[in-house]
C-alpha cells in the first residue's frame, strides 16, 4: 500500500525524535506506516520540516529505480533500533553507559558531509549569518538529519520524562513536559476523549444495577 494516500502525520511528541518513532502508529483501528515506501519517506520528511522541499524533489528525480525503497527500509530499520533504544532506557535519566549502545547511531552521524556558509539571516535579509549545510549526494543522505534528531533527543532530554500512551491500543510515545509531570495521553482530543467516553460508559453501567 502506498503510504502517501494515508492521511497527515501525527507530530503530537513534543520532541522531534518521538515524532519519528510515532511514525508507526495506530491511529484509529489500523496500524499506518507513513514510512511505509520510498513517496512515503519523502512525504514525511516534508512534513516534519526536516529537508527542504528543493532537496527532496532532486533527491526523487536523481534517485535510481528502487534505491528511495531501500532507503526507506533503512529508515524503518533505525526507526525500530531506536524504539527499543528508547523502551529499554526510558524512566531514568540516561547514563554514560548508554553509549556502549549508541555505536551504530555514531557511526551514521559520521557518514555526515556537513559544513557551514555565510548567508543572510531568514528573518533580516540585511543581515549575515553562518548557516550548516549539507551535501545530499545520495538518496540515503536523507537519513543523517533523521540521525542528527535522534542523537540531539539522546543528549539533551531526560528519559525519565519518556512516556507511552495510556490509550488501550494506542502505540504512541511522548516527553511529558508538563509542570506536573501528569500527561496521559499522546492527545486529549484522541485518546483522552476516549479515556473520559468510557469512563462515562461505565459510570451510567453502574449506576443503572
Amino acid at each position: 500500500m502506498s503510504t502517501h494516500l494515508h492521511g497527515p502525520a501525527m507530530f503530537i511528541a513534543d520532541a522531534p525524535a518521538l515524532d519519528f518513532l510515532n511514525s508507526i502508529a495506530t491511529p484509529v483501528d489500523e496500524v499506518v506506516d507513513w514510512i511505509g515506501d520510498g513517496q512515503g519517506l519523502l512525504d514525511w520528511l516534508r512534513q516534519a520540516g526536516w529537508v527542504s522541499e528543493h532537496t527532496l524533489q532532486q533527491i526523487a528525480q536523481e534517485a535510481m529505480p528502487g534505491e528511495l525503497e531501500m532507503v526507506a527500509g533503512q529508515t524503518r530499520a533505525l526507526r525500530d533500533w531506536f524504539r527499543d533504544f528508547v523502551l529499554t532506557h526510558r524512566g531514568q535519566p540516561l547514563s554514560p553507559q548508554a553509549l556502549e549502545d549508541l555505536a551504530a547511531l555514531n557511526r551514521l552521524l559520521a557518514r555526515d558531509e556537513g559544513f557551514t556558509q555565510i548567508t543572510v539571516t531568514d528573518t533580516d535579509a540585511s543581515k549575515l549569518t553562518l548557516a550548516p549545510r549539507r551535501r545530499w549526494k545520495t538518496p540515503d543522505s536523507l537519513l543523517l538529519p533523521i540521525a542528527e534528531q535522534l542523537a540531539t533527543f539522546i543528549c539533551d532530554e531526560d528519559f525519565s520524562d519518556v512516556k507511552s500512551c495510556e490509550g488501550a491500543s494506542c502505540t504512541l510515545m511522548f516527553v511529558d513536559h508538563t509542570r506536573g509531570k501528569k500527561r496521559r495521553w499522546c492527545s486529549m482530543a484522541v485518546c483522552g476523549n476516549r479515556a473520559k467516553a468510557a469512563a462515562h460508559r461505565e459510570r451510567k453501567k453502574s449506576d443503572s444495577v
